[in-house]
């Protein structure tokens, strides 16, 4: 395949067991995990846990990801379209509330060819970095479920220094309106379990108060009361080798969390918050191809 799949367009042959350009990945799945996850947002976990399936590989570069092992060392196992629908199955079985694809975008066409033919009876959860073309996310429309990206950035300065994606801000916000727009606002269960919706996460990352502050100020001027949710996240944990962004190299102060919660509040953004005990080691699932 000559790939398109995410905005980098980088075009690269990707064949079933040879990856190139630049997630690296072959056109066959790598997967590093497959089991229920506790950490998610509350309607996202629920109380039995949301089925995460985590892919290898990344098309974002962020030097922070608490993820390196997968989407920078690329660890992980190939498997077939039919053993990735046994792993979803298991996980249903296993009482996942939902099945929550991670770091999706480079496999779009597996998600695509994988839910052609098969639905499964719990929403599907498309969780990604918010690095996504509209092209690629029109081939999903009514397969996924609920929309969980990031938004890391809106100014592209800090989008290149930390990512390496100086198109980030731009790209992401597309993205995040196709994804409201295919899904609509949030619907839930009578568990309060999210049923069908997008949730805009951010991670509050050191001295960028103000790039959070944006981050609120637009999704509060984009969309109306109730359409999506908001997740502010303090779980940044300084991760791998930071000596060329020293100023991020700490966790987060106190005073930090503590003003951009208290933003989020004043602006009326529905959502949740983390405590500072999140930004832990051990809130990072161990990569060791679990139900793979």
């Amino acid at each position: 395949m000559s790939c398109k799949l995410c905005p980098r367009s980088c075009g690269a042959e990707r064949t079933e067991n040879i990856g190139h350009g630049y997630c690296r990945m072959p056109a066959a799945p790598v997967l590093a995990r497959a089991a229920l996850h506790l950490w998610e947002e509350p309607p996202i976990s629920g109380t039995r846990g949301s089925g995460t399936v985590f892919f290898s590989g990344c098309s974002l570069g962020c030097v922070f990801c608490q993820n390196e092992k997968i989407s920078h060392q690329d660890f992980g196992k190939a498997v077939t379209l039919d053993r990735l629908r046994e792993i979803c199955e298991a996980l249903i079985a296993q009482g996942a509330h939902n099945l929550n694809f991670v770091n999706p975008t480079h496999y779009a066409h597996v998600l695509a060819a994988l839910l052609r033919d098969w639905r499964p009876p719990v929403p599907l959860v498309f969780n990604t970095g918010g690095y996504d073309r509209v092209d690629t996310l029109r081939e999903l429309e009514g397969k996924v479920d609920i929309y969980l990206p990031d938004l890391k950035y809106l100014d592209g300065g800090t989008a290149q220094r930390y990512s390496g994606a100086p198109d980030y801000p731009e790209v992401a916000q597309t993205a995040i309106r196709e994804m409201v727009r295919q899904t609509g606002p949030c619907r839930f269960d009578d568990n309060r379990l999210l049923l069908r919706g997008t949730i805009i996460r951010h991670l509050i990352l050191p001295g960028q108060l103000n790039q959070a502050k944006a981050v609120m100020d637009w999704v509060a001027r984009e969309f109306e009361p109730g359409t999506v949710l908001f997740s502010l996240m303090s779980q940044y944990t300084p991760w791998g080798d930071l000596s060329a962004c020293p100023e991020i190299d700490r966790r987060l102060r106190p005073g930090e969390m503590r003003a951009a919660q208290e933003y989020m509040e004043n602006l009326g953004l529905a959502g949740f918050t983390q405590e500072r005990t999140s930004a832990r080691e051990e809130y990072t699932p161990p990569f060791d191809l679990t139900g793979i």
